[in-house]
């Protein structure tokens, strides 16, 4: 009963790393460098350092394939079971300190939250146990020793001889089964990328050699960003989708938080260094830089607790979580100005700034920027809804009224269902055209309503200094190729850059 445990236990560890390594090898352009460029913990320099160089990548690609084939081979047959079971623990202890769950769990959901304990530390266990133990099972090891103990009668019904047979079929079983496995495995071999060792996650840096060069930056107060800023929508799961109910689910189902990582990686990989978010969204955000060492600067919403009378209150939290930039959300200045509250904002901009911070100003309704703009209210920058409004669902310009945008949705369609964030293009354009501070256009393709090139092109034109977009990880490289192709060729822009 010991040898066959033993026998299980090698055997099903053999084959996880066996089917590992084959895959790898048949994945068309597999790579670890996205794996190793992207490692947090303590030990991340030395992988990073593995990372940076083809030569060396290439070198760490065919130790990885070729070790765990070899270690799944021998420890699947039973042959060189403690050579292979130590080079198996070491492979193990490279993936546990590339990711180390030490709190913070880079991938958790899907795949679980782990302490300390992980899957690659319970089977690095495992294999110790086949190392320091003297009785590996049944295998060609076992086989070996076996004919060697052996006294070598000749006599076909010595029971001695009957058992030695029975030994014989025992010790080369694995080799069958081997051929079973390996033929079903084959019948359903997968395109996709197995993540059962944690050493096959890759992200699809292919794609990022199709960039058209380097994404342009400007400046909002001693603050360096990206022209081109990720919107948080996508990642909080807020969906702008006129009729369509099922938008915000599908967004949240796609955008887990493993994809949510993969899209801010691959955001900052293609040049994207900043990202604009709801206040909900921090702790995501903190979460992820503390695992990753992430750069990414984080603009943060902020709102009023008017409940409470605590104008400040969330200021102190987004400062806590440790965004770089903080700016007053724009629905609520909307809602401020519609109901003169406007020194809340005033308030709220006063604090951000003594708190040694960028003080930004959003709003959907440009009259909102106007009324603060009459009373002396100017922030560091504005946020503001910009784009035009030739799409077919947008509703017809007499029948706009400020401060709609959040408000009631109508089922009739020439009235507002959700389907129009710059509800007056021309009155913003005035506007953005004579302000004295940087301006950052969102919701420039009126939330999928408006093609990149166009809704870009028109922004920039119009007198943005920053777009931020929501983009889900295949739409990066694209929109920054396009951002990079309008910023090129943009003519007619009559403002002058600010930032």
């Amino acid at each position: 009963m010991k040898k066959l445990t033993f026998t299980i236990l090698r055997v099903a560890i053999g084959w996880h790393f066996l089917y590992e390594g084959i895959s790898k090898l048949f994945i068309e352009n597999w790579s670890s460098q996205a794996y190793l460029a992207n490692t947090s913990g303590f030990l991340s320099g030395f992988y990073h350092w593995l990372a940076g160089g083809e030569t060396l990548v290439s070198v760490v690609d065919f130790m990885n394939i070729y070790g765990l084939i070899l270690i799944g081979l021998a420890l699947f047959i039973g042959m060189f079971v403690r050579a292979a079971a130590a080079g198996g623990i070491l492979l193990l202890v490279l993936y546990y300190f590339a990711y180390p769950p030490f709190g913070t769990s880079l991938f958790g959901g899907a795949d679980g939250h782990f302490f300390i304990v992980d899957r690659n530390f319970i089977e690095a266990l495992l294999l110790l146990l086949l190392v320091v133990a003297r009785e590996p099972g049944y295998g060609i090891n076992a086989l070996i020793r076996a004919r060697r103990k052996e006294t070598g009668t000749t006599d076909s019904g010595d029971p001695e001889l009957q058992h030695s047979r029975r030994e014989v079929i025992r010790n080369l079983a694995t080799l069958p089964l081997l051929g079973a496995m390996g033929w079903g495995a084959f019948r359903h071999t997968k395109k996709d990328v197995d993540v059962m060792s944690g050493a096959t996650i890759q992200l699809n840096f292919s794609s990022l050699g199709e960039l058209k060069g380097e994404l342009p930056m400007g400046k909002i107060g001693d603050q360096e960003l990206s022209r081109l800023i990720l919107g948080g929508n996508l990642v909080g799961g807020w969906a702008h989708s006129r009729d369509l109910s099922y938008v915000s689910s599908l967004f949240k189902a796609y955008n887990t938080e493993r994809k949510i990582y993969e899209t801010l990686m691959l955001a900052e990989q293609a040049g994207i260094n900043s990202i604009n978010i709801g206040f909900v969204t921090n702790e995501l955000m903190a979460k992820y830089k503390k695992a990753t060492g992430s750069k990414i600067k984080v603009i943060s919403q902020v709102h009023p607790d008017m409940e409470k009378k605590d104008y400040l209150v969330n200021i102190n939290k987004a400062i806590d979580y440790g965004a770089d930039m903080i700016q007053v959300q724009g629905n609520w200045c909307d809602w401020l100005v519609r109901d003169n509250d406007m020194e809340v904002i005033e308030k709220m901009l006063g604090h951000i700034r003594g708190q040694g911070y960028v003080a930004g100003l959003g709003a959907h309704t440009v009259d909102s920027l106007i009324g603060c703009e009459e009373q002396g209210i100017v922030p560091d920058y504005y946020m503001k809804t910009m784009h035009h409004d030739n799409y077919w669902s947008a509703h017809p310009a007499e029948n706009r009224k400020a401060y709609e945008v959040d408000g009631e949705k109508f089922l009739d369609h020439n009235k507002f269902h959700d389907n129009l964030f710059c509800l007056f293009p021309e009155k913003t354009v005035d506007f953005v055209n004579r302000a004295t501070v940087p301006v950052m256009g969102f919701k420039i393709l009126a939330a999928g309503a408006i093609q990149p090139a166009d809704g870009f092109n028109w922004a920039f034109k119009n007198g943005a200094d920053f777009i931020c977009v929501g983009m889900f990880d295949f739409q990066i490289v694209d929109d920054v190729n396009i951002t990079i192709d309008v910023l090129n060729n943009l003519e007619g822009r009559q403002r002058a850059w600010y930032g």
